[in-house]
């Protein structure tokens, strides 16, 4: 315990939230890449009047909709956690984060269910056009469900078109248009789109690689992979693009979680970027033992990825706890002690106003509106609770770009032995190909990973730690639900596996 906070509950709550998002995003890069996919397929399909076309259009279509389903089941249970674990957080930032939520629901989702019904009944009770036009509008509507929850979730980094009201003690929407334009959430919605693009394609060339391998619906394969190939190769590399345009996006806002997944301690000009490395898990912050047991650095790269300038200074996890004044820095220990203030000042006119007395409020509220900006720190009992951990941070994005990486060039593979026309032969490409969607699916992870680890421990960055977000609940409770939701989502994903295996091993309809 902390003062009144029971850090085990938070820590209980922390790891379903995490156990909830994780579960889920198994289920939607697939359906945003997959969705366009289809989208194509189809496309094709009308344009040539190829039977063929729609052949391979629905068995894709099927399998869609088997992950669209299972999908839907975890998100909306995440969103019930808000309310029953983060109860605090919900009524300080309600005001915010649930526009675009309820944006999400009202229209986005509206969209893309309601076409969804045609997409995979209507075959023979619309024209063609019509039902391509609902198959791309699912697309759309998927893609389009995701920007609201992206934007929702890039407010939490990098808070924007709001204030704080002290009477209500809550955070307050100002400008909408600042809330869903803001350069952290349209670098968040293209890089997760973009990357999901790539796990579609990936899902369609491990299965057609199987299909290929157990020498099975050839021609179907050998299509499939084609145009999931050059969608795939577009979406990594657009997905390398908005990553790069991410990290400096980082570096502007949240300069800590940069640090901790470059396990950089101190800041320098002309940073190296850490190619490879083993994290030292002994370091502390203010000791003097080696970040890193082994690590291959590639000099001044760091700085062109968070400055644009090859020999800007970029600070490290010690300059941002402890402060640099030499580069301007303010460290967490300086923002603690003003947010301090900015907490007693808040309980002070609080006091002021439950006693009717208009000058001590008055007092009160000017000195809290002098130093309001650092109000999140004032719940935190030591600078180092500012930093993030660097291991898991640093190993998930090193994982994640040493993955987006190789998919190129397991796109650019495929892609060229297609064109040759001799990718049945291809048995070094084609076996593991089969698993190239499983770590598709492990690098979308790692890429999350990095986005909520590396904020921690704020719930909102700067603004409400993750310990004063929670609900006041026993640890007994969260650990019964947790262990529920295990086992429930592990159903959901066992499940999907057995269903869509079966599918794979039916294959296409014959005409």
């Amino acid at each position: 315990m902390i003062g009144n906070i029971d850090l085990s509950m938070v820590n209980w709550a922390r790891a379903q939230f995490a156990l909830t998002a994780m579960y889920h995003w198994i289920f939607v890069p697939l359906t945003l890449g997959l969705a366009w996919i289809c989208a194509f397929y189809e496309s094709i399909y009308v344009k040539t009047g190829n039977e063929e076309w729609l052949r391979l259009t629905k068995f894709w279509m099927k399998l869609f909709g088997i992950n669209f389903a299972i999908g839907i089941a975890t998100g909306i249970i995440m969103e019930f956690e808000f309310g029953t674990n983060w109860a605090n957080y919900s009524w300080m930032v309600g005001d915010i984060f649930g526009a675009p939520l309820a944006i999400e629901g009202i229209a986005a989702f509206f969209l893309e269910a309601t076409f969804f019904a045609v997409m995979f009944f209507g075959w023979d009770r619309v024209s063609k056009r019509f039902h391509l036009t609902s198959t791309w509008l699912v697309a759309i509507g998927s893609n389009l469900s995701a920007t609201w929850i992206l934007v929702a979730n890039a407010w939490m980094q990098h808070p924007v078109g709001m204030a704080f009201n002290p009477d209500k003690a809550r955070f307050e929407m100002h400008n909408f248009w600042d809330v869903i334009l803001s350069p952290v959430a349209v670098s968040k919605f293209t890089h997760t789109t973009s990357s999901s693009f790539a796990v579609g394609a990936l899902f369609v060339i491990s299965i057609s690689s199987y299909f290929l391998l157990q020498k099975r619906h050839l021609k179907m394969a050998k299509r499939s992979i084609v145009v999931a190939a050059i969608f795939g190769l577009l979406g990594s590399l657009m997905a390398g693009f908005t990553g790069d345009e991410a990290a400096y996006e980082n570096a502007l806002h949240q300069p800590m979680k940069l640090a901790a997944f470059e396990g950089l301690y101190h800041g320098e000009k002309g940073a190296g970027l850490v190619a490879a490395g083993i994290v030292n898990l002994r370091k502390d912050v203010d000791d003097d033992e080696d970040p890193f047991d082994l690590e291959i650095r590639i000099p001044g790269l760091l700085s062109i990825l968070a400055n644009r300038r090859p020999n800007s200074f970029v600070p490290g996890i010690n300059d941002l706890v402890y402060g640099n004044p030499k580069e301007g820095i303010m460290g967490a220990t300086e923002k603690i002690s003003k947010g301090k203030i900015a907490v007693q000042q808040l309980a002070a006119y609080k006091k002021a106003q439950k006693a009717d007395n208009p000058t001590a409020a008055s007092q009160a509220l000017a000195q809290f509106n002098q130093y309001k900006d650092f109000l999140g720190y004032g719940y935190l009992h030591s600078p180092k609770e500012a930093v993030p951990n660097v291991a898991i941070s640093f190993y998930s994005f090193h994982l994640m770009v040493i993955l987006g990486t190789m998919f190129i060039a397991v796109f650019l593979a495929y892609l060229f032995f297609s064109l040759r026309g001799n990718l049945e032969k291809q048995r070094w490409l084609l076996l593991p190909g089969t698993i190239m969607f499983v770590l598709g699916i492990i690098c979308s992870q790692a890429g999350w990973v990095i986005a909520e680890a590396g904020r921690q421990p704020w719930a909102i960055q700067g603004l409400l730690p993750v310990s004063v977000a929670r609900t006041n609940l026993t640890t007994g409770t969260v650990q019964t639900t947790f262990f529920m939701f295990l086992i429930l989502f592990t159903a959901l994903l066992i499940a999907e596996l057995r269903i869509m295996s079966k599918q794979i091993k039916l294959g296409p309809e014959d005409k």
